[in-house]
């Protein structure tokens, strides 16, 4: 069957197409890379020309493997690059790991040419390690969150979708990359080229840097209880000073006893125990994510003592805050 398709007209096609340089890290995650390039793609195939054109590299320029395990053969090694090109970094599970000094001083070579520049997933981290997203805002994973704002404080992180900050931008991960590129290509070359793309990709919903990345409480809870909802949010945004339960129930205007009712019926566990387990979620964040010892995680997670910490991760973890550091900094090292 002959393939037909409507081509967007252009007001003003381009002299020569925009580059893009993909820099795969180790253990990148294909959905992100693969989302930013089939819209590249398709935006050359609705516009009948090449709007786009791609360059990717890697640190040895040979093959890098991505986080489901396969390799990607790349265009070449971390070299000197033409000062219109747009860097998009791509990222993916231990991208400590993966940002080595050699990534980073080639990194903060070519951005001192003012090159625009990309984090895909968790590369914003590379980005704020290279020192190129201090003061400016950023996004990245959720599951990074909390361990990229313990050490980057200088930067100003949202849980946006994504974020453009000048020549800057960095993602949350995910199809996120497809709401960037969509963007990008409908600042290039107007909103009727970037909509045929993402119809082309059955993506109904785009999404703009105003919208946050996870899922509404109740969404994610499973649970539609407007008072419920109200307390999780508070909860989570009290981590390093945990609120007692009887004053998160005034504060939604209830009292304690119909808080632990709501939290049984709903959540089958008590206020109490929800929000233990919101915050050694987050300590095994920062365990298996920064360096930070283990008293200042547990401070930060609300836990006056060591021990008391200790003995709370234990009960939930099967382990303790000490082995699962040496355990993740093994599995690192490997």
């Amino acid at each position: 069957m002959k393939e037909q398709r409507q081509v967007v007209e252009l007001d003003s096609p381009p002299a020569k197409p925009r580059r893009f340089v993909f820099v795969l890290l180790d253990n990148f995650t294909m959905l992100c890379f693969a989302s930013a390039l089939e819209s590249l793609r398709i935006a050359n195939r609705m516009a009948g020309q090449e709007l786009y054109s791609w360059y990717l590299v890697g640190e040895g320029g040979e093959q890098v493997q991505c986080s489901a395990g396969t390799s990607f053969s790349v265009d070449g090694d971390l070299g000197e690059l033409l000062r219109d090109d747009t860097v998009m970094l791509c990222g993916g599970i231990d991208v400590q790991q993966a940002t080595t000094r050699r990534l980073l001083n080639w990194i903060r070579r070519e951005a001192r040419k003012g090159l625009t520049i990309g984090g895909l997933c968790t590369a914003g981290y590379t980005m704020a390690k290279a020192g190129l997203i201090d003061g400016k805002r950023a996004t990245i994973h959720w599951e990074n969150q909390d361990s990229f704002a313990e050490e980057f404080d200088e930067v100003e992180l949202t849980k946006s979708v994504f974020v453009v900050d000048g020549t800057r931008m960095t993602t949350a991960g995910g199809t996120s990359s497809i709401d960037l590129m969509l963007k990008l290509i409908a600042d290039d070359h107007g909103e009727e080229l970037a909509n045929a793309v993402a119809d082309q990709l059955i993506y109904s919903s785009i999404r703009t840097d105003q919208d946050t990345q996870r899922l509404s409480v109740p969404t994610r809870i499973g649970v539609r209880h407007p008072k419920l909802s109200q307390v999780i949010q508070m909860m989570e945004a009290n981590i390093e000073e945990p609120i007692s339960p009887s004053i998160l129930a005034k504060d939604v205007g209830m009292s304690t006893r119909q808080l632990e009712r709501l939290f049984r019926r709903y959540l089958n566990r008590s206020p109490k125990r929800y929000y233990m387990e919101l915050r050694l979620q987050k300590a095994r964040n920062l365990l298996m994510q920064t360096d930070m010892s283990v008293i200042n995680v547990a401070l930060a997670c609300g836990f006056a003592s060591p021990s008391h910490f200790s003995k709370c991760y234990r009960a939930h973890y099967d382990t303790t805050p000490y082995r699962e550091r040496g355990t993740q900094a093994a599995r690192l090292s490997i």
